[in-house]
């Protein structure tokens, strides 16, 4: 499990690169004006694809280290913050994200003119940002911090 554990910090890093590359190439696109170019659609299709990889080693991680098998005394790991993030929270936010991607690649498939294309990105790609970077466990939120680049021990 040390292997899935190390890659989900991996990908963690990929998800958040083509994420903002996404969003910032869509502010611009927005800003400028621009035509939606096959870059646009290449960066949030490598953000979606990320995002994916990122759910299979986090369903993994959270079905073979237990965190599942907490949710039978929830009430007590609500009441410990370490334990209600990993249980609850994370995956919650983190799953509503990858429907956001989702739906907003559909969306922006769909949106007609250039335009609309890139507000749709940038509303869209932009909530799944915000919810993402929320929902890591970054090593200043005191109780649920994890290191920035995790290897193996």
């Amino acid at each position: 499990m040390q292997v899935v554990l190390v890659l989900h910090n991996i990908v963690r890093w990929a998800v958040l690169l083509f994420g903002l590359w996404t969003l910032l190439s869509a502010i611009s696109g927005v800003a400028s004006r621009r035509n939606y170019t096959s870059g646009d659609s290449r960066s949030n299709f490598l953000f979606m694809l990320s995002c994916d990889i990122q759910l299979l080693l986090g369903l993994i991680l959270y079905y073979t280290n237990s965190w599942f098998e907490r949710l039978k005394d929830i009430g007590n790991n609500m009441k410990d913050a370490n334990n209600r993030f990993f249980t609850m929270e994370h995956g919650l936010l983190m799953i509503i994200a990858l429907i956001l991607v989702h739906i907003g690649r559909v969306s922006v498939k769909k949106a007609a003119t250039p335009a609309a294309k890139h507000k749709r990105t940038v509303l869209f790609f932009g909530l799944a940002i915000i919810l993402i970077l929320a929902a890591i466990p970054w090593p200043f939120r005191e109780a649920i911090a994890r290191p920035l680049l995790r290897w193996f021990n």
